[in-house]
């Protein structure tokens, strides 16, 4: 049985275990979810790791990309629609439960524990108290997933870029812990009106305990969706001589999109899937 893949990142970190230490990727991926104005089932990816540098680095090289881009389409803003942000202003950098308690009144550190465990039922009493609707069987993801897109994304990079940071631990299964504080990760996601960009990490490279994380991913697919995937076990080797490291993945297309205003994603696509 063959895949389409839906990132170059594990052939990466096997690169960096090989002893490459500034790599990229310019590629197609496929996403097998809803269709609509920022998301088609193939898009263009670039992902790029450095090794020996903090994950703030990156930041830096997504705010150089974004500049080039806006020069390069002869724009002084991005545009989606209504919104705008100028990429040229320094961004915002805010925590993940920062942005919880600014943009949706949500205490969302009340629902994770000192072990970075997560508690459902705090999270879902906040919700309720917010007046954000949930399932029964809503997860402590589902509903993080829930507030993210409903109540914080859209107020994210309207007038600059906003880098949200320090993702919780739960949510970063790929991402070391913030040294600490084990209850977030280094993780970070740009928005540029409103819209995802990109997604980086400070790699986690602990093999064990990236398999446990794994294990558990795996058991929870399988609870929710009766069916799981065998682990990587070539990656899960490969960790094991990866150095330190930091590495990030942009939508290119979104880029594009947001530089040139175009209110569809599909309108800057070469060949958008019909």
């Amino acid at each position: 049985m063959l895949y389409l893949h839906t990132s170059p990142e594990f052939a990466m970190k096997k690169l960096l275990a090989a002893g490459e230490s500034r790599i990229h990727a310019f590629c197609h991926v496929w996403r097998n979810r809803e269709r609509g104005a920022l998301h088609s089932p193939e898009f263009t990816m670039l992902e790029w790791y450095r090794t020996g540098e903090g994950y703030e680095v990156l930041m830096a090289d997504t705010m150089a990309f974004l500049r080039l881009a806006a020069r390069e389409a002869g724009a002084s803003v991005l545009r989606f629609r209504e919104r705008s942000c100028d990429p040229f202003q320094d961004p915002e950098r805010v925590s993940v439960a920062e942005a919880f308690a600014a943009h949706a009144g949500v205490d969302l550190m009340r629902s994770i524990g000192a072990d970075g465990a997560t508690d459902a039922g705090a999270l879902g009493a906040e919700l309720d108290r917010i007046g954000v609707r949930r399932a029964a069987d809503d997860t402590w993801s589902d509903m993080l997933s829930r507030v993210l897109s409903e109540k914080v994304e859209p107020k994210l990079g309207l007038g600059r870029v906003t880098i949200l940071d320090r993702y919780p631990a739960a949510e970063a299964a790929l991402a070391r812990r913030v040294p600490g504080d084990a209850r977030v990760a280094e993780r970070f996601e740009v928005y540029a009106c409103g819209v995802e960009l990109a997604n980086g990490f400070g790699e986690l490279t602990d093999a064990g305990e990236q398999r446990r994380r794994f294990e558990a991913e795996m058991a929870e697919k399988a609870r929710v969706y009766g069916e799981s995937y065998p682990l990587d076990e070539d990656f899960l080797a490969a960790l094991e001589g990866m150095p330190a490291a930091a590495g990030i993945a942009m939508g290119f297309d979104r880029v594009v999109m947001l530089a040139t205003g175009a209110p569809r994603i599909d309108e800057v696509m070469w060949t958008p899937v019909p």
